[in-house]
């Protein structure tokens, strides 16, 4: 039975942020709120936790995961950024983006796409999410919570909870935030690509 946490928005409560890092390092999933929409989210170097979150979506091998990071430092420990993808960065987090970067040495191999070594990265536009990772002293491995069969991410907390309680460990209830993916952002290459277009504005690109 997963436990359930009411997170004010605009001031989270300190003592519940600690309560959701401690599950998450000890190997939990939880269910949190970002900018977009509500995410799976599990410690980085978490090999069953990331195997739970997989049987939760029926994912394959091929799924790109996305590290969402607290800030610039993050995104530079764990991906290779040039000057003209740092800019871009810069210009557009926190937001509703999600960039695709060459992977450093830091990201475990089970989170890259598996001929490509690249990985996705964020910077949410989300206070809980922002402490979350504040508290945590790293990145959140990451996907957004749509379930098999559905095209849109799951929004209602209540919901999310009567669905998955017997399937995560915590369930963060951050009220409305949204259900509309992020953009994506291909930064591998000279020229940004958008992949698809979401909740973040393209117009730049």
């Amino acid at each position: 039975m997963s436990q359930f946490f009411q997170i004010h928005p605009e001031t989270p409560q300190s003592r519940l942020i600690k309560q959701a890092v401690e599950i998450i390092n000890k190997g939990g999933v939880i269910v949190y709120p970002t900018d977009s929409a509500y995410a799976l989210g599990c410690h980085l170097g978490d090999k069953s936790a990331l195997e739970k979150i997989k049987r939760i979506r029926k994912l394959d091998d091929k799924h790109n995961f996305t590290l969402v990071c607290r800030d610039l430092s993050d995104i530079g420990t764990y991906a290779k950024v040039d000057n003209v993808a740092y800019r871009l960065l810069k210009a557009h987090t926190p937001g509703a983006y999600t960039f695709i970067l060459n992977a450093t040495t830091e990201v475990p191999r089970r989170l890259l796409h598996p001929k490509r070594r690249t990985i996705g990265l964020r910077i949410p536009q989300n206070t809980i999410a922002l402490d979350l990772m504040a508290a945590l002293g790293e990145p959140i491995m990451s996907t957004s919570l749509i379930m098999p069969g559905d095209d849109q991410p799951l929004m209602d907390p209540y919901e999310i909870r009567d669905l998955l309680q017997h399937e995560v460990d915590l369930v963060i209830d951050g009220g409305y935030c949204g259900m509309e993916a992020t953009s994506v952002i291909n930064l591998v290459e000279d020229v940004p690509v958008v992949v698809r277009e979401g909740a973040g504005d393209i117009s730049d690109f």
